[in-house]
C-alpha cells in the first residue's frame, strides 16, 4: 500500500466508524435490525492488503467500536474474524483469470453478483460471532439468529446503497 493508498483508507476508517458512531449506532429496526456500517471498512480495503495488517486494521476497528458501544470485545472479536475470513472468501470467489493487481474492491469494479456475493458471506460471518457472543447462553440462541438474519440484510442493503451513491463512476 503506497503513500497515497494509506491516506485515502485512514480517511474511509474515520468516515466509516464516525458514521458508525454518530449517526448509524442508534439505527434500529423493531430491536432485531442493527445497522453495522463500520464494517464496510474492513470490506473495502484492497485486494493486495498484507494478512498481517488486514487482521491489525480489524482489530483496531472493532476495538474502537467497542469503546464507543461499551462492549467487551465483541466487535472486535467479530472484526477479527472477519479479516480472517476475507482472504478466503476472495480466494474461492476468485474467477479463473485472477484480479488486476490494483482494482479496488467495490459494487462497480467487481460487478455485481461478485459484490454481492463477498459483502452478504462476510457481513453474516460478522454478525454471526457478533451476536452469538452478545447472547452467551443456550436460550438466547435463536433471538440471536434473528438478529443476525435482519441486521446482515439490514446491513448489506445500507453498504449497497452506499456503493450506488457514492462508489459509482461518473
Amino acid at each position: 500500500m503506497n503513500g497515497r493508498e494509506f491516506f485515502l483508507q485512514a480517511i474511509y476508517f474515520v468516515i466509516y466508524v464516525g458514521l458508525q458512531m454518530v449517526f448509524v449506532r442508534n439505527l434500529v429496526v423493531f430491536d432485531v435490525a442493527f445497522c453495522f456500517v463500520y464494517v464496510a471498512f474492513i470490506l473495502l480495503l484492497p485486494l493486495e492488503t498484507d494478512t498481517v495488517l488486514l487482521l491489525l486494521l480489524s482489530l483496531i476497528t472493532g476495538l474502537l467500536v467497542d469503546s464507543f458501544y461499551d462492549t467487551a470485545g465483541i466487535h472486535a472479536a467479530a472484526c477479527v474474524l472477519m479479516g480472517y475470513l476475507r482472504p478466503w472468501v476472495i480466494r474461492i470467489i476468485t474467477p479463473r483469470g485472477g484480479y488486476d493487481q490494483n482494482l479496488r474492491i467495490s459494487l462497480d469494479h467487481m460487478g455485481t453478483e461478485w459484490f454481492f456475493s463477498y459483502s452478504l458471506i462476510l457481513i453474516v460471518f460478522h454478525h454471526l460471532a457478533l451476536f452469538l457472543i452478545e447472547a452467551s447462553q443456550w436460550s438466547l440462541v435463536p433471538l440471536a439468529l434473528l438478529k443476525t438474519l435482519c441486521s446482515s440484510v439490514f446491513t448489506w442493503i445500507m453498504l449497497v446503497i452506499i456503493q450506488y451513491l457514492f462508489y459509482r463512476r461518473r
